[in-house]
């Protein structure tokens, strides 16, 4: 688990962070959802181990925070764009 952990927080994190501006940051908060998960699931393993996974994790948590911070950003992008659209009459 704590493998899994740390390959979905780095894959998150990148997906987060470049698949943001294309809208794709959601993607990046699932994966990262799931690497908090793993990570919790693998820091009841001891050593070298419990590194790993609580490295995983903590990248889970950042490409997640990240990921909903684009998300919203990219959605209020659209509603503002709507908006003006809309005052310039161009939905009539």
């Amino acid at each position: 688990m704590h493998t899994a952990a740390l390959v979905l927080g780095i894959v998150s994190l990148v997906i987060a962070i470049g698949g943001g501006a294309a809208g794709m940051g959601w993607i990046g908060s699932v994966c990262g959802i799931l690497a908090i998960i793993f990570g919790a699931l693998g820091m009841k393993a001891g050593g070298e181990q419990k590194k790993t996974a609580k490295t995983g994790m903590i990248l889970g948590i950042v490409a997640l925070c990240w990921g909903l911070i684009v998300t919203v950003a990219c959605i209020t992008c659209i509603g503002a764009g709507a908006s003006i659209l809309d005052g310039m009459g161009f939905f009539d």
